[in-house]
């Protein structure tokens, strides 16, 4: 948003500095970009008089001059500068523009340095328009009246040091998108008077020959069009302030119908158009686009538009795009006799839809998306014809409307000690009910009601940031929190986001640790048994983000997939995050994932590179399980992994069959295929809140349980079915004897064709190491026996086996 500073003093009174009021606006929430300040651009031409012009001793075309300058100023002492010159217009007493040199002239884009042109010096520059950004004009220097005044700036002698100030502006603020909107705030923070609204009132002189209609299923998109015909306008070109205006800001002046519509988008805030009425034929409608029209639009390009899109009609068919642009058939231009100018309401949405689908970025547009002011519409009809009135001349019509204002009245307690609450500083209640009021809220017994020009404030808060932007946040003092009570302050951190801090310090040792989105595609999202409607996202950031995740494992393979795509190829990752696999909050599930990737080291001389393999993934989380307390020696080992894990390469540790603490395994080749991952991927899921938090409090360690009594280890081989789990085998030997029995360990298993040829179809060998540790006595070798013993039944109980001879 653009605007000069003489443009902003037509609405606001005041004697405010340059920057005095871009560091307001800044500290408003309205965020100065950038100032175009001409003196700082021009100021250093000044006007001179060339005292002699001869002719160039070694040049035919080029001009010696003598030139009067006043490197002080007008009134000052003088200089005499000699220039060489190729303008055809140079001569002896010639009243020109001077640049000295060291000079930045902004046509050429070049820094002006002493030099010698043919042999001759010259110490500056005799300026054309161009040079100066004024014209296009090249074809002689300038050349100022005898009595314009030697040594002024030549800025000021044109009356064009207006300084142009950029603004971005957010989209909770429409209002702000007029330069009257802009002084209000500056008003309401106290850099000057904001000066009355202007106001017209237009008698018709003639009912309106062009009549307008809103389909009733368009009323809700449009709820209110007011137009009127102008008879007998001369439509020429606007008046210089008009144009110097609309160039500052990066417009093009066009015509004077044109430039008016223009001149109120940027003024008020009020988007226009006009029609040329010769040329409209029959009455116009407001309605939907059935699909397949097209329309050649004033930008000459040609719009297919579809279903659902607002246009306006005639009886020869579209003829604008409502809220977006006008037609070039019935667009206006120096022939124009009689215009039907319009003001509309559109709903922000359906013009913000058509928009995007047509691609069209219009001034109008960007307006009307954000929310102009309904209430102003017939105000903006009147005050625009008054304008095309006085600059064109013609005879109004009477207004035709069709439809009405919508109904935007509403209204929000005020609490003022809730706004020094919120807001941190002390504001008194009459400040403010000052800021609200001067902001165009009415206030009646804390009890305040909306202008029709906020779209944005919609409850008490927005009250609040109101008070706050105005009375400054750059005014907030910071000051310590009050501490709850006396001496050292008891933990905040619950038992849950304990386990969370030492969960992730654990995988942090052997993993390195991810942060990522919780939304992903549909297609990934299926793969891991999500993708309902229940989790889709209604209004996603983008096609890739419309889920949100079933589990966190395929957000680390997508990670895994960009590494590989830059060439790192072993990895090892893990996120603690949230599993959604419902909309409701009980669907919601805190987990720990890992994946490993690749292989366990890099290429080496020493033979430690191996591919990842399912037992580094159960390695993982039973480490992870450890470190947060779970009991990991008395867990059930199931083979009931969800189906993106390997079916036979994949196990659930659980405690008690209806209770899951953790699944790990290798994934399924499917999911990775489908993922974009390739080669071998290990991983695990951990879920901390099903681990069961320890009753017993203690702030200290428990004590070392030390064994007097040496261990005794005794080693058995049993042959069992090729297809029994070896942790049952396992648990089966060490209940031969749970009190004396310490620890069992697998360290061989035999197994496969050669095994079969041994020990018979179908069978295999498992080697186990039994830990007997003693209690009160050193077992003898009789009661090492019948332990032993023990051990042996109890395998050949649970799984059949035997022991090898």
């Amino acid at each position: 948003m653009k605007f000069t500073l003489n443009w902003l003093k037509t609405h606001l009174d005041t004697e405010a500095s340059l920057d005095e009021i871009t560091e307001a606006l800044t500290d408003l929430g309205l965020e100065v970009e950038g100032v175009e300040d001409p003196a700082e651009a021009l100021g250093a031409f000044r006007i001179c008089r060339v005292i002699e012009a001869v002719q160039h001793p070694n040049a035919d075309r080029l001009r010696l001059c003598r030139v009067e300058t006043y490197p002080d100023g007008e009134g000052g002492r003088t200089e005499e500068v000699q220039v060489v010159c190729g303008a055809p217009n140079a001569r002896t007493a010639l009243v020109g523009v001077f640049a000295p040199v060291g000079a930045y002239v902004p046509g050429i884009d070049l820094t002006l340095k002493a030099g010698k042109i043919r042999d001759v010096e010259s110490n500056g520059m005799l300026c054309s328009e161009r040079e100066l950004l004024i014209s296009d004009d090249h074809d002689g220097i300038i050349d100022l009246p005898a009595d314009a005044p030697l040594g002024a700036r030549f800025i000021d002698y044109l009356d064009r040091n207006d300084p142009v100030i950029d603004i971005a502006i957010t989209p909770n603020r429409p209002d702000a998108l007029g330069v009257r909107g802009v002084a209000r705030d500056l008003a309401a923070r106290g850099l000057g008077v904001l000066k009355p609204a202007p106001t017209a009132s237009i008698e018709g002189a003639f009912p309106c020959p062009i009549n307008v209609g809103i389909d009733e299923d368009t009323l809700k998109d449009a709820p209110v069009f007011t137009g009127r015909l102008i008879r007998g306008v001369k439509n020429g070109p606007s008046p210089q302030w008009l144009q110097d205006r609309l160039r500052a800001i990066g417009l093009r002046p066009i015509s004077a119908l044109v430039d008016v519509t223009n001149f109120f988008t940027y003024d008020l805030n009020r988007p226009l158009h006009v029609f040329d009425a010769d040329k409209v034929s029959g009455n116009l409608r407001v309605h939907y686009a059935e699909g397949g029209e097209t329309l050649t639009a004033l930008d000459d390009n040609t719009y297919t538009l579809g279903a659902g899109m607002m246009v306006i009609s005639d009886d020869n068919g579209p003829e604008s795009i409502a809220g977006i642009m006008g037609g070039a058939a019935t667009g206006c231009s120096e022939d124009t006799v009689n215009v039907f100018l319009e003001s509309a309401y559109w709903d922000p949405i359906a013009i913000a839809m058509t928009g995007r689908k047509l691609k069209i970025n219009s001034d109008a547009r960007y307006r009307f998306e954000r929310g102009v002011d309904p209430a102003f519409t017939p105000e903006g009809l009147d005050l625009a014809t008054r304008m095309i009135l006085d600059l064109c001349g013609g005879e109004a019509s009477e207004m035709v409307v069709a439809g009405e204002v919508p109904d935007t009245r509403r209204s929000y307690r005020l609490d003022p000690s809730r706004v020094v609450s919120l807001v941190g500083m002390e504001i008194a209640e009459a400040e403010q009910i000052r800021i609200l009021t001067d902001l165009g809220f009415e206030v009646n017994d804390l009890n305040v009601s909306v202008p029709s020009w906020r779209p944005d404030v919609q409850g008490e808060a927005d009250l609040v940031e109101e008070i706050a932007r105005v009375a400054s946040l750059t005014r907030l003092e910071g000051k310590p929190l009050a501490r709850p009570g006396v001496g050292v302050m008891k933990p905040v951190l619950t038992p849950q986001q304990k386990r969370l801090m030492t969960l992730r310090r654990a995988l942090a040792l052997h993993l390195n640790e991810c942060v990522t989105y919780s939304f992903i595609d549909a297609k990934s999202a299926a793969l891991f048994g999500g993708g309902g409607d229940g989790v889709k996202i209604s209004n996603p950031i983008s096609s890739e983000m419309s889920h949100m995740r079933p589990n966190i494992f395929p957000s680390l393979l997508m990670a895994a997939a960009r590494n590989q795509a830059r060439g790192e190829a072993d990895m090892a990752l893990f996120e603690i995050g949230q599993g959604f696999n419902g909309p409701e909050p009980e669907d919601q599930q805190t987990m720990a994932c890992g994946i490993r990737v690749g292989a366990t080291a890099p290429r080496n001389a020493f033979g430690t590179r191996r591919t990842v393999d399912i037992y580094d993934a159960k390695g993982d989380a039973e480490a992870a399980l450890a470190a947060i307390g779970a009991p990991v020696g008395n867990l059930m080992v199931m083979r009931t992994a969800p189906e993106w894990f390997h079916p036979g390469r994949s196990a659930v540790l659980s405690l008690g069959p209806k209770n899951p603490l953790a699944v790990f395994g290798e994934l399924h080749p499917k999911v990775l295929k489908g993922m974009g991952v390739k080669g071998t991927v290990v991983g695990f899921a951990i879920f901390p809140d099903n681990v069961p938090l320890k009753k017993a409090k203690s702030k200290t360690r428990p004590a070392l349980q030390a064994h007097d009594l040496q261990a005794v280890e005794r080693d058995f081989a049993f042959v069992v079915d090729a297809d029994l789990e070896v942790e049952k085998l396992v648990k089966a030997a060490r209940g031969g004897d749970k009190k004396l029995i310490e620890a069992v360990n697998v360290f061989d298993v035999f197994s496969g064709p050669k095994a079969e040829a041994q020990m018979g179809e179908g069978k295999k060998s498992v080697a186990i190491s039994v830990r007997i540790q003693p209690k009160a006595a050193t077992l003898t070798d009789k009661e090492i026996e019948a332990i032993s013993a023990k051990v042996v039944a109890s395998v050949a109980r649970v799984t059949g086996g035997e022991l090898r001879s």
